[in-house]
């Protein structure tokens, strides 16, 4: 009787061993892909109302096309868009996906975020902090955007920025190319 039941706790322990490895490896299978090719989206977006002061400028917050490349631990977003003179800009970014400190540079200079999923893997916030300097004096402007695929085909980035002269709250929307 003392073997059946070490018997049956063993093999016990090896289900419950096995079922809690199986779901691991789903709950990281599960996380949003959001690679692709992405054509901004004009009159789904909301660009919303720029701070006091800033016009119509767009700054780096979205309003071009993107590539988006997600391999393992890293998202790749390579976007590309006009600037206020008509020129066409590039700008690459990485983001490691572990919840790591991401290092980017950029003609306005180097920022700093931190990428972290949901709790169901379905979201994606990326935390950034940049020191811009004006008129002389060094200021810090931090931006929080929650990535999102309303459907397969849509990706929609929430985008909070808050500026020297104000928050400034955009939805930007890419169709999949």
């Amino acid at each position: 009787m003392k073997k059946n039941l070490i018997n049956g706790v063993l093999s016990l322990a090896v289900i419950l061993a096995f079922l809690s490895l199986n779901l691991g490896l789903n709950g990281q299978g599960m996380k949003t892909n959001f690679a692709g090719n992405w054509a901004f989206n004009a009159d789904k977006s909301n660009l919303g109302q720029p701070p006091q002061g800033q016009g119509q400028r767009m700054g780096g917050m979205g309003g071009g096309d993107m590539v988006v490349k997600q391999e393992a631990n890293l998202l790749t977003v390579d976007r590309t868009r006009t600037n206020p003179q008509g020129e066409t800009v590039n700008i690459s970014s990485k983001y490691t996906l572990d919840g790591k400190e991401s290092v980017n540079t950029s003609p306005r200079g180097e920022s700093k975020s931190v990428a972290t999923w949901s709790g169901d893997g379905k979201s994606l916030t990326i935390v950034t902090t940049r020191s811009v300097e004006r008129d002389g004096q060094t200021m810090e402007m931090k931006s929080t955007e929650v990535w999102t695929l309303t459907d397969p085909k849509t990706l929609t980035v929430n985008t909070s920025m808050n500026t020297p002269n104000g928050e400034r709250k955009t939805t930007m929307v890419y169709n999949k190319k």
